[in-house]
């Protein structure tokens, strides 16, 4: 009973974390309009909340391991909570663009924090798969409510995109506060914090989500210079911790093959989905006339995934192991972007629901498993860095499908004519297929090579001698 009261906790957070960003997504047209953005003040609402999220994960996962998972959870949701009622209250740009980062960076501390609670508090196994199902079925359902959410609560006033989620984060923190145990703090007598290593990897994470995110609104040449400077802080990172003696990130980590391979194919799956979803969102509403109530409700049924996360993908699990159902879910993914490459000028909803029902299935099948896999078989204190690299991927995949498919869609499309928007839309299709092909040869690769009997190099012990992570255990089914 008590893992059950703490695991409804951590998906209220999860579920608020969804909703937060689907509301927001439907909001833009009234906020403009409200407000007087123009175009690139409109841009940076959203990707100022990309750049905290982006930019302080990676930070926000390590912090849980070393100052309490429970006390970064609840401390941080409590500056989710203040920053979005923050954001309904804003009656100019640069207030709202400041709220959206604060949420964002909140997101990142808090997320990886209410993570790493599942995968130390519920045993490695079947009784952790199921926790972490369950949590990534709560996720997408709160994405998906978000869509229907925030259209009707537009349709009262945008501000209430922004009072809701407070409403939400006061019921989740008081039943944080009484349901999450208070934990012993990480004892941390006689080392450092990695001050440098904070300092160059947030630094380095947050120009390269910045080039990335506004590679379709500034010219190449600022978005390769941007995305330069932060690989080459990435590059000095590296060096700093090679040399810490307790550093933020062990790099030691990064030789779990299992989770390499789960992050990769996470931030392609993350590129797919959003780019698509941004691309048939522009096609109902500005090449359809769909309202944005319409148009939510027209993608509530990828949300079937919250169902079949819990239900479904587990008997799958047990019976094929995580690699082959995650798999699955990306090839799936990839046939649901096919069957939308010929894309018409007026198809009906009939037509687009298999697709649709395609995709819903390939997230119940993939978002739950990766999670699973980018966690399993690493150390309890280091199982708030492993979710910061998950949820990094992540969100890196949604700036870069987000910035690819604007950039692939404009070059393409004819303005000023039907046929030319479709023209673009139908080229930035090609860009989620390209993503969700990439991201199952990856899947594919580590059971492959085990099949034919040659070692995972990233497996590999650690030559330099580094305490490297407890063996990747092997999947049942596999």
């Amino acid at each position: 009973m008590h893992q059950r009261g703490v695991l409804l906790v951590l998906c209220g957070a999860i579920f608020l974390e969804g909703i937060d960003i689907a509301m927001l997504n439907v909001a833009l047209p009234a906020i403009r309009a409200d407000l007087g953005l123009s175009t690139g003040e409109l841009g940076w609402v959203m990707s100022a909340y990309v750049l905290g999220y982006g930019g302080f994960m990676l930070l926000g996962g390590r912090a849980a391991d070393l100052f309490g998972r429970r006390r970064m959870f609840v401390g941080w949701l409590t500056v989710f909570l203040l920053f979005s009622g923050l954001g309904g209250f804003a009656s100019q740009p640069w207030t709202l663009i400041l709220a959206r980062f604060a949420t964002g960076v909140a997101a990142a501390f808090m997320t990886p924090a209410g993570l790493s609670i599942i995968t130390t508090g519920f045993a490695e196994g079947p009784e952790r798969d199921r926790a972490l199902l369950v949590y990534s079925g709560t996720s997408a359902a709160g994405f998906t409510v978000g869509l229907v959410a925030g259209g009707l609560l537009t349709a009262v006033h945008w501000r209430w995109v922004f009072f809701a989620p407070v409403v939400l984060s006061a019921v989740v923190l008081a039943a944080a506060l009484a349901l999450v145990p208070a934990a012993a703090r990480p004892d941390r007598a006689g080392t450092r914090v990695d001050a440098a290593g904070a300092l160059t990897v947030t630094a380095g994470l947050v120009l390269i989500v910045l080039g990335v995110e506004r590679a379709a609104h500034t010219g190449a040449a600022v978005s390769a210079g941007t995305v330069l400077a932060g690989l080459l802080l990435l590059a000095v990172f590296a060096a700093v911790e090679r040399r810490a003696a307790t550093p933020l990130v062990r790099l030691g980590i990064l030789r779990t093959g299992s989770l390499v391979r789960a992050d990769l194919a996470a931030l392609l799956f993350a590129a797919g989905f959003f780019g698509f979803q941004f691309l048939l969102v522009l096609y109902l509403q500005e090449l359809r006339g769909w309202t944005t109530l319409r148009t939510s409700l027209a993608l509530l049924v990828v949300g079937v995934d919250a169902v079949l996360s819990p239900t479904l993908t587990p008997r799958l699990v047990r019976r094929f192991g995580n690699a082959r159902v995650i798999t699955g879910g990306l090839l799936l993914a990839a046939l649901a972007y096919g069957l939308f490459l010929p894309l018409g000028p007026d198809w009906s909803y009939a037509v687009m629901l298999p697709g649709l029902l395609c995709l819903g299935l390939a997230f119940a099948l993939a978002y739950g498993p990766l999670t699973i896999t980018a966690t399993e078989g690493v150390a309890e204190e280091e199982q708030g860095l492993a979710g910061g690299l998950l949820y990094t991927a992540f969100q890196f995949g949604a700036a870069l499908g987000l910035s690819a498919v604007t950039a692939v869609s404009v070059a393409a499309t004819d303005a000023g004519t039907p046929e030319g928007l479709l023209a673009g839309y139908r080229a930035g299709l090609l860009v989620p297929l390209a993503a969700a092909l990439a991201a199952g040869a990856v899947s594919l690769l580590g059971p492959r090579a085990r099949r034919a009997g040659v070692p995972d190099v990233a497996d590999a012990p650690d030559p330099a001698g580094d305490v490297s992570s407890p063996p990747e255990p092997q999947p049942s089914g596999r």
